[in-house]
């Protein structure tokens, strides 16, 4: 190697251009370019033959003195090449390692490939050393050890719902129940009169023989009255005795053990001589066993009146689904109405989790008003007191009675709804989405007469029938009978589109042919004859010009007016989704006057809601009849229904509450004379009022 201290320039190529072949570039050439080099390294440079030795033995150049890197890689390279022995004479491996080996030529194939291994290499070294990051942002290395977050559990899936029975099943079911629950109301409620006739004629004065003074008499006649009763109710003690089962207090709960509790005072009485001289309520606990009763008899014929009515036909023509904008009346369908119906109400989870409250209190308040009084032997007597003002008449009639004349009066009308649950769903908003055939049902839509400019009448019943017939509007039936007195056909359409003016287009036959009211013309630059004047005319044009104007007269219901009536006064708003042009709010005041209050979206959302009348959703209610008033009573009973039953539950448990504190207060400081039985029965009889105010409130829209 020179020694670059010496000389002032040195190139970087030279050493390799000797080792190729003794070439050597001249110093200080500044236009020696690359492309020669390479073209010169590509002659292959041999070396002279020494002629001593023959052609084979070739001088060595002399080799300048390279660096040990250089040294390294060459002795590398050559030491993969072969050795060649000449002919005839046996290889010398001790010699050979001393004799310098000639060189050869190197392609520059091998150059580069060396290159590049070489600066991969580095690379990856680099790569090594360089830290590890796990984010792009992040400044702590990713350890080998580190665990990747495990995947996110699957979603539980929903518990498959109970396989229903068929509805006639249900309804027989429901119909022996409904019998087997009013039985035993007449002879309960003969006694129960009887002891209240015994008390009023008491409490005025009247003297009574084998009644008035003997006490014991009193006290098993009154106790052989409430065991009667009980027997008669048993069916109060297994629904409330099942329900404790599953870990939910209902109101029959109460009004058994109230009857129990009171027939113990009432068998204790005579043998008890330091108790009060109260009377024990009887005739109170006897009422709220008649009640409770009463409430099953109603709930068997609300569910009875549903179940027959659903059971009429097994695809019945509509059902009332609720959607995100309203009540929608859709096709008809009957999975999963049993189980709504059967599914508990808001009015019996509320009391659920109410009544173990009131029932702990009432024990609590006994101990208290007994034995913290230092009263021991009153204690069933302010237990049954308490009892019996807890367990309220209203309590087990909250939402049973309002079901019961709901479902009579949708009996009548040809629909059902599937319980609380149903009808919670469609009345929990206040719309109503309305169609064309809901407005203006079949036969009110009538042809009032045809004019046709320039076209042949087949041509043009054909075009108007296609046209209504995609587009899905009222007047499909009107065009149908019209295609078939003419002898038309329903043409292929293609490129149909509807518009926010009032009208559709499509292409027949190669021809632009536009159906659709009168400003829908004039906006799409068709020309009218100035003398036309129809406020509910359809106009046909085909290639912008005006070929056929069709009279159409909308006749008023009366179901309809009324049930638009009916639904202003539940506050109920109709969504008009109609595709027929013609039906809009103004047309709507025209012939329903005020009473027709309507919300109009734009056409986008109106398609949107009358293509959900196609679809088969969860039935909340089921309608057998056609037109609006149907669907409107169904929709706003519901609503109503669920107002009265939410109402009369809040009242009851209220009531609950007052008569537990104020029977505690009033045994507590032994007010006998006014914590009477007739008393206590006048009180729990005023908290029954507004149960029946309520739901007869249901019936009225």
């Amino acid at each position: 190697m020179r020694n670059r201290e010496e000389k002032d320039q040195y190139d970087p190529l030279a050493d390799t251009k000797e080792l190729l072949g003794g070439t050597r570039v001249p110093k200080g050439d500044p236009e020696f370019s690359l492309e020669a080099i390479l073209s010169e390294y590509g002659k292959g440079i041999v070396p002279p033959v020494d002629a001593e030795r023959g052609p084979e033995a070739r001088h060595e150049p002399p080799h300048p003195k390279k660096p040990p890197e250089e040294a390294v890689i060459e002795k590398e390279v050559l030491s993969g090449l072969p050795e060649k022995t000449p002919p005839g004479e046996e290889s010398l491996p001790e010699k050979a390692e001393e004799l310098p080996r000639p060189p050869r030529p190197i392609s520059m194939e091998e150059i580069v490939g060396s290159t590049v291994d070489s600066v991969l290499a580095e690379e990856d070294e680099i790569l090594e050393e360089r830290p590890r990051r796990r984010f792009l942002f992040s400044r702590r290395p990713v350890e080998d050890t580190e665990e990747l977050p495990p995947p996110p559990e699957p979603e539980p899936e929903p518990e498959p719902e109970p396989e229903e029975p068929s509805l006639v099943e249900a309804a027989d079911v429901y119909r022996r129940l409904r019998r087997r629950c009013h039985r035993p109301i007449p002879a309960a409620t003969v006694i129960t009169l009887a002891l209240c006739v015994l008390l009023g004629l008491e409490a005025g004065g009247v003297e009574i023989s084998f009644w008035t003074g003997d006490d014991l008499l009193r006290a098993l006649v009154q106790f052989a009255a409430v065991a009667v009763v009980c027997v008669l109710g048993w069916g109060v003690f297994r629904e409330g005795f099942y329900a404790l089962g599953h870990r939910r207090c209902t109101p029959e709960l109460l009004v058994g053990l109230s009857c129990v509790v009171t027939a113990l005072d009432c068998i204790t009485q005579p043998f008890l001589a330091q108790r009060c001289g109260a009377e024990p309520f009887a005739a109170a606990a006897c009422a709220g066993m008649v009640f409770a009763m009463w409430g099953q008899e109603k709930e068997a014929c609300g569910r009875y009146d549903s179940y027959r009515t659903a059971a009429m036909d097994p695809d019945p023509p509509y059902l009332v689904a609720d959607t995100s904008d309203g009540a929608c009346k859709q096709k008809g369908e009957v999975a999963g109405f049993f189980n709504d119906t059967e599914r508990p109400s808001i009015v019996s989870r509320r009391q659920s989790i109410l009544l173990p409250v009131i029932l702990s209190a009432t024990l609590v308040f006994a101990v208290l008003a007994s034995a913290g009084q230092k009263h021991g032997q009153d204690f069933l007597w302010c237990w049954s007191a308490i009892l019996c003002a807890g367990a309220t008449f209203t309590l087990p009639l909250a939402d049973k009675l309002a079901y019961a004349k709901l479902s009579r009066r949708l009996q009548k009308n040809g629909s059902a709804v599937a319980g609380y649950a149903g009808a919670e769903r469609i009345g929990k908003k206040r719309t109503m989405v309305v169609t064309d055939s809901d407005l203006f049902p079949p036969g009110t839509v009538s042809l009032n007469g045809i004019k046709v400019f320039g076209e042949e009448m087949r041509k043009v019943v054909s075009y108007a029938a296609s046209l209504a017939q995609a587009s899905g509007s009222g007047l499909t039936r009107l065009f149908d009978s019209l295609l078939t007195s003419e002898g038309g056909r329903i043409e292929q359409l293609s490129d149909f589109s509807f518009y926010e003016e009032g009208g559709v287009s499509a292409a027949i036959h190669g021809e632009t042919a536009l159906l659709g009211s009168a400003s829908f013309m004039r906006k799409m630059d068709v020309r009218l004859p100035g003398g036309l004047n129809l406020k509910t005319g359809v106009y046909l044009a085909v290639d912008r010009q005006l070929v056929a104007v069709f009279a159409v007269k909308y006749l008023v219901s009366e179901n309809v007016e009324w049930a638009l009536k009916a639904m202003r006064r539940s506050h109920l708003t109709a969504v008009l989704c109609a595709r027929d042009s013609n039906i809009n709010p103004a047309l709507l005041k025209r012939k329903f006057g005020s009473s027709a209050k309507v919300d109009y979206p734009p056409l986008s959302d109106r398609l949107a809601l009358s293509e959900q009348a196609e679809y088969k959703g969860r039935p909340a209610a089921l309608v057998f009849r056609e037109g609006l008033m149907p669907y409107v009573e169904t929709v706003a009973g519901s609503r109503r229904y669920c107002k009265a039953a939410s109402r009369s539950s809040f009242l009851a448990l209220l009531g609950s509450v007052a008569g537990t504190v104020l029977s505690f207060y009033l045994s507590f400081v032994g007010a006998y004379t006014l914590l009477t039985p007739l008393n206590l029965l006048i009180f729990l009889l005023l908290w029954l009022v507004p149960a029946f105010l309520l739901s007869g409130w249901v019936n009225h829209f």
